[in-house]
């Protein structure tokens, strides 16, 4: 194996472990809009709390990276459900002009509340994997991008149980594709949006306390993501969740290489250009839209 395909390999592997963690996001706004039909854009700061919940929880936990990454998930659940209750549960299926405002206005409050308190300065998360990593030959990744990178995958499979096996789902689904016929059967929207909300927030608590070991964490590390996860659901086809996910690892490994190879002010633009000209060719995104559809 040459020294360019050692490296070339390497970073294909970072690009899988940040495109699953970017899946993590696109996922959540997907579950929200196949279920609500509204866009999330506070969805980011959830990632942003998912972050700072970890910077509190590890020293409590003694840098241990798993209950840590419990209480920061569990932190973010909360938050998404009282988000819910206090706010979306107000907003209709057709009130999606008025769900942008709403969602716009809660990530300016929350990111200037968390820049009051804590400062815009950055911060650094250690855990108790610190940069050890495992090597192959000339290639290493660290403990906390595997781990990260397998929590994710673990979260898509619980999620496709859920979606496909459950009761649970099944609602989420049934109202995702024809939400009169739901009603019909006794389904109750606001039940089964208050679960999606609530599970969407647990997936960026997830992302966000798996990013903080690998990213500086700072209050405006949501709104670099919203952005790109939006773009994401876009080129997966709104309501796709298996389209976020492949989107989101595609861009991952796009991001990777064109950081390796180019100067890295080009990763930030690859997704808005692949984006415009997915959508030039295919405006519905790469796979079919709507209807919340798990496989």
């Amino acid at each position: 194996m040459t020294v360019d395909a050692v490296y070339l390999l390497q970073l294909t592997l970072n690009g899988i472990t940040l495109g699953l963690i970017y899946a993590l996001i696109a996922v959540g706004l997907s579950l929200i809009f196949g279920v609500m039909e509204i866009i999330n854009f506070a969805h980011g700061e959830l990632l942003m709390l998912g972050a700072y919940a970890m910077t509190f929880a590890l020293p409590v936990m003694g840098l241990l990276y798993w209950p840590s990454l419990a209480v920061a998930i569990l932190a973010i659940m909360l938050v998404g459900f009282v988000i819910y209750e206090v706010l979306l549960a107000r907003l209709k299926p057709d009130e999606f002009e008025r769900s942008i405002l709403i969602t716009l206005g809660l990530s300016i409050i929350i990111i200037h509340v968390m820049q009051y308190f804590f400062t815009a300065t950055p911060r650094m998360v250690d855990t108790q994997y610190g940069f050890e990593g495992v090597s192959i030959g000339s290639i290493r990744i660290t403990w906390t991008r595997i781990i990260g990178a397998l929590a994710a995958a673990a979260a898509f499979g619980g999620l496709y149980h859920v979606l496909r096996h459950t009761q649970f789902g099944r609602a989420m689904r049934a109202i995702a594709q024809n939400r009169e016929a739901a009603l019909m059967v006794g389904i109750r929207p606001r039940v089964v949006a208050r679960n999606a909300v609530v599970l969407a927030a647990g997936l960026c608590g997830l992302a966000g306390a798996a990013i903080s070991p690998i990213q500086l964490v700072t209050p405006y590390m949501g709104q670099f993501l919203i952005f790109k996860a939006f773009a994401l659901v876009i080129i997966g086809g709104l309501g796709n969740i298996p389209g976020a996910i492949v989107a989101a690892i595609a861009l991952g490994l796009i991001e990777s290489w064109i950081g390796g190879f180019y100067e890295i002010i080009w990763q930030e633009a690859a997704v808005f250009v692949i984006m415009i000209a997915i959508l030039f060719v295919r405006p519905d995104g790469l796979f079919k839209r709507g209807g919340m559809r798990v496989g």
